[in-house]
C-alpha cells in the first residue's frame, strides 16, 4: 500500500508544480509553443530517436551473448523495440516489456528461464549505464539544486560521486568475485570484464542518445548547452525513475521545469516537452504496435501455428493484462478530451448540421463514457464477461460520442484500434461474475484518483482565464468549453463516487464457518460423482465449503491467519472450475487475506496462474495403474513373499461394507488409540484424515484379521465410474505381523483389480521429483536438499523408495499462493491447519 500512496504523493506534488509554473499561461500558449518548434530541431530528434532505439538493441544482444543463446540480429531488434516501445509507454517493464518478450523469444525457442535472466541482465545494464553517465555528468559538470526541491545537498555532485562508486563496485566485483550472487533465492553470475564494460558502453549510449534528443526539443531561445540539457535530463528521469510512474509522466516535467525556469517561460518548456513525449514516447509506441500486429498475423501460417501452441499458455495470462491498460487509457482520453478545448472550426462544421442539444450532450456522456471505462479496467483485468460486454458498448459510444461531440476523428480512431484489439480476445473472459462483486485494489483506487485529478486540473488550466460564478455550469453556447468541462467533470467524478458509495455500503462477507450437516450432505453427494477420491477430505467436517452457483461443484477450504487454504482443486464438473476458483479468490480478498490452493494437480494450473499465484512444486503423488498390477514376475519376488508369509500365518483380508461399519467402531478406535501411543504423534486433519466415529462410518472399511480378530484397517475411498481407488486412515496393532500394511495394500489393489478400478492412489511423496540445479527456483533447490539430507526429520526418499515398489505412476502437485516474502507465513500456516495449531507444528 505504501508504494503506490507514495507514487500519488509525488504526482499531486507534481501536478501542483506544474500549476504553479503555468498559472499565468492558457493551454494556446503552449501549443504555439510546440508549433514554433524550428523544423531541423524536429528532424534531429527523429534521427536520434532512431539511433536510441538502434542502440537499445544492444542490451538484448548482450542479454543473449550472456546466456550464451544467439539469435539472429534482426529477431534481437524486432523483440527489443517490441519490448521497449511498450515499457516505456506503460512504465512497470515486468507487466509490459516482459511478457512481450516471453512470447516473442519462446517462440524462437528460448526457455522461460533464459528470458528471465535476459530480461533481468537488461534490467541491469540499463541502471548501470545511468550510474555511469550519471556519475560521469553530475561530477564534471554539477548542477546547482533549487530550493524548492528541499533536497539535503546544494548541487548534484554527491549524487555523482555515488553513482560512480556502484558502477566501480559492479565492475570490481565481478572481477574478484567468481561465486554466483544470491539475493532471496534469485541468482546473478557475473559477466566478465569484457561484456561488462560493453554493457556501460551500450548504456551510457542510451542516455547520451536520450538526453540528446530531449536538447533537441528545448527551445532555441533557453540556450542550453548538450551537457547541460543532459544534466538536466539525468536528475530529472532519476526523479522520475524513484517515483515508479510510467515514464515518469508528471515528475520529469515538473523538475525538468524547476530547473530551466530562469531560462526559458514554462509554456515554451512545456511545448518542448510535449514534442519529446511525442517523438520519444509515442512514435514508436504506434510504430511498434503496427509492426507486432503485422508479426502477430503473419503468425496464422502453419508453421507458426506449432510454435504459437508452445508459447500459447501465455496469451491468456498476458492479454487480460493489456486490455485492462488499454480500457482504463481509453477511460483516460475521453476525460482529458472533455477537459480541453475543441476546435472551433470543427465545432462550426458540426453546428451546420446537428442541434447545440446534441452537441451539449455528446460532450457530457462522453466524459461518463470515460469514467466508465476507467472503472470497467479492473473488471477486464478480472477477466468478467459482463465487463467486456460494458466495454465494447462503451468503446462504441465513445467512438460515436467523440466525432459528435466535436469531430474528434484522431481519439475515434484510436478507441477504435483498442476496440478491435478488444474483439478478438473475447474467449479471455469467461467469468460470470458480478462486477458490483469486485475489489480494488489500493494501486486501482490511487491509479482512477490521479487521472480524474489530472483531467480535472488540465480543465482548470485550460480555462485559468475564464471567470468562475454560479451561472457558468448552466451556460450553454457553441463556443462554451468551460461551462462543457464543468459539467462533464462533475457527471464524472459523481459515476465513481456513486460506484464508491455503493461499495462501502455493501454489507460485509460472512465469515467463514464449518460445513453444516446440510452442507456435508450436499458435498456427499457432489463427492459421488467425482472421480478423484481425494474430495471425501471434504467430510472430515474441520473445513469451510464454498459451493458454485448451480451447487455442481464446491471447493472446501480452510483460514488459518491471514491465509485462506483451499484444498486441492474445486470437486465437481471442470467447467465449473474457473467461475468457482474466481468466487474463492474475491472472498478472500473482501476479507484481506492470502489465497492459497494446496495441493493442486496440473490440470488447473491455468487457472491459477490467471490468478496471478506463483506454483511451487510440493512433490509427486504416487498412482498404481491396476491393470497392469500383479504378483508374477522377478520385480514382485519380494511383495510375493509377504502375501504368502502373511497367509500361511493366518491373516485373511476382507472389505466390511458401510453398513456394517458402525458395529466395528469401537474395536477399531482402540485399535487407532494403540498406534498414536505408540508412534506418539496425535490426530492431524485438514489435508490428513483422523480417526473420527462419524467420518469413518461414511465409507467400507479394509480390514486384515489374525487368529479371528482385526489387526489392521485402512478406510477406503472409492471414486466415481471407478477411476480411482485409495485410502485415508490406516492403523495397525502393537502385535500385529511385520508387512501387514504391505499385505493390506497388496490385497487392496488386488480387490480393486477385480473390481474394474483404474488406478490406486499411494499419496503424496513430499518434495519428490524436485531438481536441484543452478537455474532452479531457490523452493526446489531447497526442497531437493532437504529430500535428500532430511532424513533425519522425515523419511522423505524413504517413502518415494517404498511406493517405487508398486510400479506407480508419478504425477505432480503443487501449492499455488502469492509469492515473495508472504511465502514462509503461508507455508507456517498450512503447517499449523495440518497439524491442528502451531503447537503441532513443532510438536508431534
Amino acid at each position: 500500500m505504501a508504494g503506490p500512496l507514495a507514487g500519488l504523493v509525488v504526482f499531486l506534488v507534481a501536478v501542483w508544480v506544474l500549476h504553479s509554473a503555468l498559472r499565468r499561461y492558457h493551454y494556446r500558449d503552449i501549443v504555439h509553443a510546440l508549433h514554433a518548434l524550428p523544423d531541423a530541431r524536429i528532424l534531429l530528434a527523429l534521427l536520434l530517436t532512431a539511433a536510441n532505439y538502434l542502440v537499445l538493441t544492444g542490451y538484448d544482444a548482450l542479454g543473449l551473448r550472456y546466456i550464451r543463446k544467439p539469435l539472429a540480429y534482426p529477431r534481437i531488434a524486432f523483440a527489443s523495440f517490441i519490448a521497449y516501445a511498450f515499457s516505456h509507454n506503460l512504465g512497470f517493464p515486468l507487466l509490459t516489456g516482459a511478457p512481450l518478450r516471453f512470447r516473442l523469444y519462446s517462440a524462437w525457442g528460448l526457455s522461460a528461464v533464459e528470458v528471465t535472466n535476459v530480461i533481468a541482465f537488461n534490467s541491469l545494464t540499463f541502471f548501470l549505464g545511468l550510474f555511469t553517465v550519471g556519475g560521469l555528468v553530475f561530477a564534471l559538470s554539477p548542477l546547482e539544486i533549487p530550493h524548492v526541491l528541499h533536497v539535503p545537498f546544494a548541487s548534484v555532485r554527491p549524487v555523482g560521486a555515488i553513482f560512480l562508486a556502484i558502477a566501480a563496485l559492479y565492475l570490481f566485483w565481478g572481477r574478484l568475485e567468481r561465486q554466483p550472487l544470491r539475493i532471496r533465492g534469485w541468482e546473478f553470475a557475473f559477466p566478465t570484464t569484457r561484456l561488462s564494460l560493453l554493457q556501460m558502453l551500450v548504456s551510457a549510449t542510451d542516455w547520451a542518445l536520450a538526453g540528446g534528443i530531449f536538447w533537441a526539443v528545448l527551445p532555441p531561445s533557453a540556450h542550453v548547452s548538450y551537457s547541460g540539457a543532459l544534466t538536466i535530463y539525468l536528475l530529472a528521469q532519476t526523479a522520475g525513475l524513484v517515483t515508479n510512474i510510467p515514464g515518469g509522466l508528471g515528475v520529469f516535467e515538473a523538475v525538468v521545469l524547476v530547473l530551466l525556469e530562469e531560462r526559458a517561460p514554462p509554456d515554451a518548456i512545456l511545448g518542448s516537452l510535449l514534442a519529446y513525449r511525442g517523438i520519444y514516447y509515442l512514435l514508436p509506441l504506434v510504430t511498434a504496435s503496427v509492426l507486432l500486429a503485422g508479426h502477430e498475423a503473419r503468425q496464422r501460417t502453419e508453421d507458426v501455428r506449432r510454435v504459437a501452441r508452445v508459447v500459447g499458455r501465455w496469451a491468456p495470462v498476458v492479454a487480460p493484462q493489456l486490455l485492462a491498460f488499454t480500457t482504463f487509457l481509453a477511460g483516460a482520453i475521453l476525460l482529458f478530451s472533455g477537459a480541453t478545448p475543441a476546435i472551433h472550426s470543427r465545432l462550426r462544421f458540426l453546428n451546420d448540421f446537428l442541434p447545440l442539444g446534441v452537441i451539449e450532450a455528446s460532450h457530457f456522456l462522453a466524459s461518463l463514457a470515460g469514467a466508465g471505462l476507467l472503472l470497467l479496467a479492473r473488471g477486464i483485468q478480472r477477466r468478467i464477461d459482463a465487463a467486456f460486454g460494458l466495454t465494447v458498448a462503451l468503446l462504441l459510444a465513445g467512438i460515436a460520442l467523440s466525432l459528435l461531440k466535436g469531430a474528434d476523428y484522431e481519439e475515434a480512431i484510436a478507441l477504435g484500434v483498442m476496440l478491435l484489439a478488444l474483439l478478438p480476445a473475447r474467449r479471455y473472459f469467461y467469468r460470470r461474475a458480478s462486477l458490483t462483486g469486485e475489489p480494488f485494489t489500493i494501486g486501482w483506487i490511487v491509479a482512477i484518483a490521479i487521472v480524474l485529478a489530472g483531467s480535472i486540473w488540465l480543465g482548470f488550466f485550460s480555462y485559468k482565464h475564464v471567470e468562475y460564478s454560479s451561472e457558468l455550469f448552466w451556460r450553454f453556447a457553441l463556443r462554451g468549453d468551460a461551462p462543457r468541462f464543468l459539467r462533464a467533470s462533475v457527471g464524472a467524478v459523481g459515476l465513481v463516487m456513486l460506484v464508491a458509495a455503493s461499495r462501502l455500503l455493501r454489507p460485509a462477507p460472512p465469515e467463514p464457518t464449518l460445513a453444516t450437516p446440510a452442507e456435508l450432505a450436499r458435498a456427499r453427494e457432489i463427492i459421488a460423482r467425482s472421480p478423484d477420491t481425494s474430495a471425501n477430505l471434504a467430510l472430515l467436517g474441520d473445513k469451510a465449503l464454498l459451493f458454485s452457483e448451480s451447487g455442481r461443484a464446491f471447493i472446501m477450504y480452510a483460514v488459518e491467519g491471514r491465509t485462506w487454504v483451499a484444498l486441492g482443486d474445486p470437486v465437481g464438473p471442470e467447467e465449473e472450475w474457473p467461475e468457482l476458483i474466481w468466487r474463492f479468490r474475491e472472498l478472500v480478498d473482501r476479507h484481506g487475506g492470502w489465497t492459497v490452493f494446496y495441493q493442486v494437480k496440473t490440470a488447473g494450473l491455468p487457472l491459477f496462474l490467471d490468478l496471478g499465484l506463483t506454483l511451487l512444486k510440493l512433490g509427486e503423488e504416487a498412482r498404481v495403474p491396476l491393470a497392469d498390477f500383479s504378483l508374477e514376475g522377478g520385480a514382485r519376488k519380494g511383495m510375493r513373499r509377504v502375501h504368502h508369509r502373511l497367509a500361511k500365518e493366518g491373516c485373511t483380508f476382507a472389505i466390511v461394507p458401510v453398513e456394517e461399519v458402525p458395529a466395528l467402531l469401537p474395536e477399531l478406535r482402540r485399535i487407532s488409540d494403540a498406534w498414536l501411543a505408540a508412534k506418539r504423534t496425535r490426530e492431524k486433519g485438514f489435508s490428513l484424515g483422523a480417526f473420527d466415529e462419524r467420518y469413518i462410518a461414511n465409507f467400507p472399511v479394509a480390514v486384515v484379521r489374525c487368529g479371528g480378530r482385526i489387526v489392521a484397517f485402512a478406510n477406503l475411498w472409492l471414486g466415481a465410474d471407478r477411476e480411482e481407488l485409495s485410502v485415508d486412515i490406516m492403523r495397525y496393532a502393537a502385535d500385529a505381523p511385520e508387512d501387514v500394511m504391505e499385505y493390506l495394500f497388496i490385497e487392496l489393489m488386488l480387490w480393486g483389480k477385480a473390481q474394474g478400478y483404474r488406478w490406486f492412489s499411494l499419496g503424496m511423496a513430499p518434495l519428490s521429483g524436485l531438481e536441484n540445479r543452478t537455474l532452479a527456483p531457490l523452493w526446489n533447490r531447497l526442497g531437493a536438499l532437504v529430500f535428500r539430507y532430511g532424513e533425519n526429520f522425515y523419511s522423505f526418499q524413504g517413502l518415494r523408495q517404498y511406493k517405487e515398489k508398486f510400479a506407480p505412476v508419478w504425477e505432480p502437485k503443487y501449492l499455488a499462493s502469492p509469492g515473495g516474502l508472504n511465502l514462509p507465513r503461508i507455508l507456517t500456516s498450512v503447517a499449523a491447519l495440518i497439524s491442528g495449531g502451531l503447537k503441532g507444528v513443532v510438536s508431534r
